[in-house]
């Protein structure tokens, strides 16, 4: 076999670096899991480093790696069930990694890759809280760079595999790549599915060293200590590198550390962007964005959301006998009872509050949003299913969830009014962002929901007995054990518990909002009348794209239609979307509506009184008014209020090209050089012929009447005659005249082509046809004079 002959682990390196050149990639998946199997770890170790990098990516993003965020199915075919079954938990590598880690190997990992808050606590020799980092921080030796994280093969493994949503972000991605089918995102469901179970325990190493079992990692203590540093830092918080605790302290927590190694890497690594010092500060508009999530990341983090409520979910009931929990309860079960509240809340909180105040004002946020809403239900992901019954009702919120409600009060209260004040900001005739205000506002409006949300306020506000200033801060902070299991009991006071959240997340000098306080409720009713605004909006565009399709007729392919030749647009996105999308976001706004009166407690009167209020927007035709302005020196003025409506399409001004139509700039749908060739034809047309024609356009018969409606712009004629500014109109250009410009629109051009077309499958000439096409012309200009008013000569 190959192992007897290639005994260099450099010759083993050399050798993949070459397949990588010379083999397809399921050859490559071939030979390493062969060479796994083959070579002994002393060999296999000099690979590891190259082998995490060439399939995850390199650091700084230049390396791509495998590109699992660009591996899907329907594009790879083949490729891509190769790569899932070699990364599987049980598959090749992940045997790799038990080979190496019973051998007690450690590999180097940069702290300036880490995330920002992180990097600046480790580069300021101060030891983060997370236990993951406690005992691995290794200083630079003499003449070294950097400082390194000794990290053991599973951690440096999963360390790669989470950074590289990150450091891989900017690789290219094509449009069709949907991130919920991708490689990278069906081995996150199945590591969170393998390590994180909701059902048994975790699963044995697929490799085990010859006395049974994977040894987890030691405490290793750091080569160079710092000796003159740390003596300011004496408090819990920030501990001095130089004094490392041990993180595997306890016995018990030998048996899943797995599992909690892995739940700590994925939060570090996909949450812990932003510190509450840096949250603080960011508050400040004029403070630029250190990190940017992007909509691939957040659906991620939703993942990891959804299957840590249905982990912790699946916690066994207590027993009835309190004496019988602490000697019955395993690791693993006390790990589900802890693992929302103390690994994941406060992270996840700054990790929203950033996307809330940040994220662009588009329909990507339907991610964020989407990502709030599952943290914000985990009765969702209970096993326990709702029992069927005939009527759709909406289920009643358990009251077994209060105590989650009242621990996560400021996910509820802060986030929704930091929702508001979105929406508040957003086009509510979209779509998109009408589904989303109907979304949030079904989810709050769930049964006794708001009642559970109003209690935690209640106990919030309840006044203060004996509370230390610290108390706050340290019921959310571990002792010197890292494990979990080292963490202080749980407190049972629920007043206490919810004060200390709310201060543990915002500080003590926090100026908590009321939900359904007075301000929050005007909020409210502010969205509630844009709501309204937004519904009549929407039955404006709804009406004005019918009528506009009923008064099509298959002749106005032979002219320009009165929009394409004042230049004017009063439509929308929905012109483009449809009727069934107008459809649909009436009901979204009506529902929302409806479910925010019943979460508010709004009255009928108030609701009667905004559509009074929306109604006296509308004309007596149905038409928007013009924006909110004052009259000036300088003429109409728009308010803050007009720049809102416009802004957000609630109203507008009828911009219309009031000039000379033969000189309207050339538009996308004619051809430039038919205009102008048209132009210098009609030009030299209406000066040889001008007597001719106004002479025509004088009579009073028929021949008139036709002549004025066909040769002369009654709008343009009537504005230069009132306008103010035009002093001698009798040497104006506004007589009658040819127009040839409608020739040069491909559409009248592609309608000419069908019918030469049409006319040569019948075998009439060229100039049979164009003997037909002046007669349907002449006829269509007859009918056209007889249904219309006609044009009074004109007056010199």
């Amino acid at each position: 076999m190959a192992g007897p002959h290639l005994q260099q682990p450099s010759f083993l390196l050399a050798t993949l670096k070459a397949d990588c050149v010379n083999k397809p990639f399921v050859q490559r998946c071939h030979d390493l899991e062969r060479y796994i199997e083959e070579f002994p770890a002393k060999e296999l170790h000099g690979i590891f480093p190259w082998l995490v990098e060439s399939i995850f990516g390199s650091l700084d993003g230049i390396i791509v790696g495998w590109n699992l965020r660009c591996l899907q199915g329907k594009t790879n075919p083949i490729e891509y069930p190769v790569a899932l079954d070699f990364l599987d938990p049980s598959g090749p590598m992940m045997k790799l990694v038990y080979k190496l880690q019973a051998e007690e190997y450690r590999y180097d990992f940069p702290v300036s890759y880490l995330p920002g808050p992180v990097k600046a606590s480790i580069q300021e020799q101060v030891l983060p809280e997370c236990s993951l980092y406690h005992n691995k921080v290794q200083f630079p030796s003499s003449g070294g760079l950097g400082l390194n994280l000794a990290l053991n093969p599973f951690e440096y493994y999963m360390f790669y595999f989470a950074i590289s949503l990150i450091t891989q972000k900017n690789s290219p991605v094509t449009h069709h790549v949907s991130p919920s089918n991708s490689a990278y995102f069906i081995l996150v469901d199945t590591y969170l599915k393998c390590f994180l179970p909701t059902e048994g325990s975790v699963l044995p190493p697929p490799y085990s060293n010859p006395g049974g079992a994977i040894p987890s990692p030691t405490p290793r203590s750091p080569p160079v200590p710092f000796t003159s540093y740390g003596m300011h830092h004496t408090s819990l918080l920030k501990r001095h590198i130089a004094h490392q605790p041990s993180v595997n302290a306890d016995p018990a927590s030998q048996e899943i550390w797995r599992s909690e190694t892995l739940l700590q890497i994925f939060v570090e690594m996909w949450l812990h962007h932003y510190s509450l010092e840096m949250y603080q500060k960011m508050q400040s508009p004029h403070v630029k964005e250190s990190f940017k999530p992007t909509e691939e990341h957040v659906l991620v983090v939703r993942l990891l959301v959804k299957h840590l409520h249905a982990f912790s979910n699946s916690l066994k009931p207590e027993p009835l006998s309190p004496s019988a929990h602490s000697h019955t309860a395993s690791p693993l079960e006390e790990f589900k009872r802890v693992v929302i509240p103390r690994f994941v809340q406060e992270k996840l909180y700054i990790f929203l509050q950033h996307c809330f105040g940040h994220w662009p004002l588009d329909a990507s946020f339907r991610a964020v949003l989407e990502m709030w809403l599952s943290y914000l239900q985990p009765w969702r992901y209970a096993p326990e299913k709702p029992p069927q019954s005939a009527e759709s009702l909406p289920r009643s919120v358990s009251e077994k969830w209060a105590a989650f409600i009242q621990e996560n009060l400021l996910m509820y209260t802060k986030l929704f009014v930091g929702f508001l004040n979105r929406a508040l900001r957003t086009d509510l005739v979209s779509p998109k962002n009408a589904l989303m205000v109907f979304r949030v506002a079904k989810v709050f409006a769930q049964p006794n929901l708001a009642e559970m949300i109003l209690k935690g306020e209640q106990l919030f506000l309840e006044p203060e007995l004996v509370i230390p200033h610290r108390q706050h801060r340290l019921f959310m902070t571990p002792t010197l054990g890292g494990s979990f299991l080292s963490w202080p009991p749980t407190i049972t006071d629920a007043s206490f518990k919810v004060k200390s959240h709310v201060y543990s997340l915002e500080g003590q000098d926090f100026q908590y909002k009321q939900m359904f306080g007075t301000e929050v409720r005007n909020l409210v009713l502010k969205l509630a009348q844009l709501i309204c605004q937004a519904q009549q909006t929407a039955k404006s565009i709804s009406d004005h794209s019918a009528e506009t399709t009923a008064s099509q007729s298959f002749f106005s392919w032979f002219r320009f239609t009165p929009s394409e030749m004042n230049g004017s647009y009063t439509g929308n996105d929905l012109d483009e979307i449809g009727h069934d999308s107008i459809k649909k976001t009436d009901e979204y706004l009506e529902k929302a509506l409806e479910y925010l009166c019943q979460i508010f407690k709004l009255s009928e009167a108030q609701l009667t009184q905004m559509m009074m209020k929306c109604g006296t927007a509308q004309d007596e035709n149905g038409k928007k008014q013009l924006p909110d302005c004052v009259e000036s020196e300088d003429g109409l003025i728009l308010t803050p209020l007009g720049r809102y409506q416009i802004i957000n399409g609630l109203r507008r001004f009828e911009v219309q090209y009031q000039g000379d139509t033969e000189l309207q700039p050339i538009r996308s749908y004619e051809n430039a050089t038919l205009v102008r060739l048209l132009f210098r034809l009609s030009s030299a047309l209406n000066e040889r012929f001008a007597d001719q024609m106004d002479a025509l356009c004088s009579r009073e018969d028929f021949v008139g009447r036709l002549c004025r409606y066909h040769l002369t712009n009654p709008y343009l004629v009537q504005k230069i005659r009132y306008s103010p500014v035009v002093k001698d109109r009798t040497t104006q250009n506004w007589g009658p005249r040819i127009s040839l410009r409608f020739l040069a629109s491909y559409r009248t051009l592609l309608s000419l082509l069908m019918v030469y077309f049409i006319a040569s499958w019948f075998c009439i000439g060229p100039v049979g046809c164009t003997f037909i096409i002046l007669i349907g012309y002449f006829l269509y200009a007859v009918i056209m004079t007889f249904f219309s008013e006609g044009w009074k000569p004109h007056e010199h």
